[in-house]
């Protein structure tokens, strides 16, 4: 059985057939990795499905769909959208492996406790928006103006609502991720963030306005925790700051 792929050191030298051939490697790690992902999912998606309905009403928890092969395409996305967050960790860190010497190993370290953060705050991020934003937004929404509609839920529609949802509320919390990189590379600092925080707020808000959303009260739930991870952010970067200076004084004498 072959090897896993080899992680080349800092400032080691190979040619550019070993370069490919590793990245070849890399690719067929993550491919049957996503592979594997999606049969396992694929085996066990009525499971999944169910649990996507859940935070529909109790009386929309049965998605419609229209024409032969829906059904099985809709089974197919969801199984597909769920073994990429399986595997995400493994398809993050080949792409991380082959592209980690050209990094010293001082920022290597670094790298792995900000990967470890992201995935926390990703977690969390989805876990808030399937247990606290859809509940509201979809309540809101299949409700809204039902003594003129007869209102039907698309499962095609309904579940690509529900990802980008979800990876809404992930990208909002990685907000603490995002400010503390820049007060760790010096953009920015914990003094300036506190000075300015009402445009850090604005900028919060534009930012929930962008992100994906069809109405109002979905925007406005996802606005909430990213405006309140933001003033989090301002008590982290002062405390990591004070930490990170002593430790920036010392590399560059």
């Amino acid at each position: 059985m072959k090897r896993l792929p080899r992680r080349l050191e800092h400032g080691e030298e190979a040619t550019l057939v070993e370069h490919l051939d590793e990245l070849r490697n890399r690719i067929f790690v993550a491919g049957g990795a996503l592979v594997l992902a999606l049969i396992f999912t694929y085996a066990f998606h009525h499971r999944l499905i169910h649990w996507l309905n859940k935070p529909l009403p109790a009386d929309k928890r049965h998605p419609i769909t229209f024409g032969v092969a829906e059904p099985f395409l809709t089974s197919l996305t969801v199984s597909l959208y769920a073994a990429i967050v399986i595997t995400l960790p493994i398809l993050l860190w080949q792409l991380w492996s082959f592209l980690a010497p050209a990094f010293d190993d001082r920022t290597q370290r670094g790298v792995r406790w900000l990967v470890a953060f992201a995935t926390v705050l990703t977690i969390g991020g989805i876990f808030f928006g399937y247990y606290v934003v859809l509940p509201a937004s979809l309540k809101f929404l299949t409700n809204y103006d039902d003594n003129l509609y007869n209102i039907q839920i698309r499962a095609k529609d309904y579940y690509n609502f529900v990802s980008l949802v979800l990876l809404a509320v992930a990208i909002v919390f990685q907000v603490p991720l995002f400010i503390l990189g820049l007060v760790r590379i010096g953009v920015t600092s914990a003094a300036k963030l506190r000075r300015n925080w009402r445009m850090g707020i604005v900028i919060m808000t534009a930012i929930a306005v962008a992100l994906p959303g069809v109405d109002p009260f979905t925007t406005a739930l996802e606005m909430v925790p990213l405006i309140s991870l933001y003033l989090l952010s301002l008590a982290l970067a002062g405390f990591f700051e004070r930490r990170w200076r002593p430790a920036t004084a010392a590399a560059e004498q």
